[in-house]
């Protein structure tokens, strides 16, 4: 069901989505929810649409950190949960021991005794294959097994079907036909076309009138006259709506809880591009389009919070975590837009006088190969390992316990470390006192003197002093970041330079260049690397890092200022 091309890129699940099948006459609908917890907000919001959940669980991999953020939701809700043990047919499933994590998993979660005594399926899904017994997999046709238990064991709505209207938004789409469109279940009573409906929101009501209604048929949406108590309904017409109201009778209104989601523990500076290509890229620059565009993705992101910093053409964006701040801007990129950001910092508080600060979880599942490299890595950024088990098959899996900002920008350089093969997931893990600094850069960054075309002779002579960012034939503007300075000290170079030519020419007494390959920075990379002093242009077409000032007399002042600062 991940219909986004980022969803398809990177492997996971970034919103929830609706659907629906029918069995044995009986109608289910379907909400498959996000199990990263940067995209928290989309399991919160929806958990009142649904009675029960299927708990799908890798036959080898077991029980992964999302799985335990979305399990922790589902207990707490009451839910009735069906575990489903997936890709049974893997060389290195582990059947038993999984379903044992999965028990334990339940028990720490402090699961009342009837909800550890959950229905297991054991399923092939790529191959539409499940059975009640892992031995019987071979004789199995179909997954009829798990649609019985989902009928037997998934309670029915809890609806009033006699009571007056009440609908609690859960979700906001869009469409260029019906223009807004609100989703959500619907608890009591009944909804036409045509009817006039109350919509209650956190400080004021206002009077609508339904203008379409549409139900899900699979993964599509049908138009229907009405719907009743139980069904999820898509209802058009409705412009200003937003997730947490209810919409309900005019005469007997009745609102229904707003939905709770946790608070944000990262935030990022977003600014208006004011460097000198600015606008080049991507024709939405400007600081009204900017505001409209956040504004947009507050509307149905109930987990991101958007600050004015006083100041016209920026904004500070709050979220869960790097990841979910990162996908927003990917997205921006790819509409059109072009924008400034700052390093990601942590959200701190304090608590009894003492500052604490947010910390995940980390489980990491790599060769066994890549374990001292990651240990490493992880304890660098204080973090504390938990636990360590190996699991066969060459693989093992570690536990951390880390604060958030010590995983800014690490997700790319694990990669790298497990030449990809390692699996990293994450859990917000609550407020802890503040661990002590994390080690930053110990390097200083190369900024361009002036603008103007790189050259392979400029880029070549300059590699002594650094690694470079841009290769040969980049377009480079004063104050831009070009490359990471051996040093300690930020320097200013020309990458533009060209060679001098002279009269005297001998055959074989060219130099020959040969420029080290540069490998683009990622936007998670380059949110790890710059420091307060920078900022990262993002645009359609480029990732570039740029001082923050990009003066170089302005620069000079603003550290002597810094350093009387500090010296007194």
């Amino acid at each position: 069901m991940d219909s986004m091309d980022l969803e398809r890129e990177r492997g996971i699940t970034i919103a929830a989505k609706n659907a629906s099948f029918n069995y044995k006459d009986i109608k289910v609908n379907i909400v498959d929810t996000p199990g990263h917890s940067d995209f928290g907000g989309e399991v919160e919001r929806i958990l009142n649409m649904v009675d029960g959940c299927l708990l799908l669980v890798d036959a080898s991999e077991g029980p992964l950190p999302q799985t335990r953020f979305v399990l922790k939701k589902a207990l707490e809700q009451n839910l009735k949960v069906i575990v489903v043990v997936n890709k049974i047919d893997r060389p290195d499933a582990r059947i038993n021991e999984v379903l044992d994590e999965v028990f334990n998993l339940f028990i720490d979660l402090d699961a009342s005794e009837e909800q550890c005594y959950f229905k297991t399926v054991y399923t092939i899904a790529k191959n539409g294959l499940a059975a009640l017994d892992p031995k019987n997999i071979d004789s199995a046709k179909d997954l009829t097994p798990l649609f019985d238990a989902i009928i037997d064991l998934v309670p029915p709505p809890k609806v009033t079907e006699g009571g007056p209207l009440q609908l609690l938004v859960s979700n906001i789409s869009y469409s260029d036909y019906v223009g807004r469109m609100a989703i959500g279940r619907i608890q009591s009573g009944r909804i036409k076309v045509n009817d006039e409906v109350l919509v209650m929101h956190e400080k004021h009501n206002s009077k609508v009138k339904v203008k379409a209604l549409f139900s899900f048929k699979a993964s599509s949406q049908i138009q229907v006259p009405e719907m009743s108590a139980g069904d999820i309904a898509v209802v058009a017409g409705l412009e200003d709506v937003f997730i947490g109201d209810t919409i309900t009778n005019v005469l007997d209104p009745k609102p229904l809880p707003r939905i709770k989601v946790d608070e944000p523990t990262v935030g990022m500076i977003f600014s208006v591009n004011d460097g000198p290509f600015a606008g080049k890229e991507g024709p939405n620059v400007t600081s009204r389009k900017l505001k409209e565009r956040f504004e947009k993705e507050m509307l149905h992101n109930v987990a991101l919070r958007m600050e004015d910093t006083g100041k016209t053409d920026s904004w500070k964006i709050l979220g869960r975590g790097e990841l979910q701040l990162s996908i927003l801007l990917e997205n921006m990129r790819r509409e059109g837009y072009e924008v400034l950001v700052s390093k990601p910092q942590a959200l701190y508080k304090t608590v009894d006088g003492q500052l604490h600060e947010p910390m995940e979880n980390v489980v990491v599942d790599v060769e066994d190969g890549f374990t001292g490299v990651v240990t490493q890595k992880l304890g660098s950024r204080r973090g504390v390992m938990t636990q360590m088990m190996s699991k066969g098959s060459g693989r093992t899996r570690l536990e951390f316990k880390i604060p958030a900002r010590g995983l800014f920008g690490y997700r790319s350089e694990f990669m790298t470390d497990t030449k990809g093969t390692g699996l990293i997931n994450t859990e917000y893990a609550g407020y802890e006192p503040y661990k002590g600094d994390i080690p930053s850069r110990t390097t200083g960054a190369m900024i361009s003197d002036r603008s103007g075309k790189a050259t392979p002779y400029a880029l070549y002579h300059l590699e002594e002093r650094g690694r470079h960012f841009i290769d040969a034939g980049t377009m480079v503007y004063e104050g831009m970041v070009t490359g990471e300075h051996a040093k300690s000290n930020d320097i200013e170079i020309n990458v533009t330079r060209e060679k001098k030519l002279t009269n005297h020419r001998a055959s074989g007494s060219e130099e020959a260049i040969r420029l080290t390959t540069v490998k683009p920075m990622s936007l998670e990379q380059a949110m790890d690397w710059i420091s307060d002093r920078e900022l990262i242009e993002v645009t359609p077409k480029s990732i570039r890092i740029r001082c923050r000032t990009l003066d170089p007399h302005a620069r000079l002042k603003e550290m002597k200022i810094e350093r009387a600062r500090d010296e007194d």
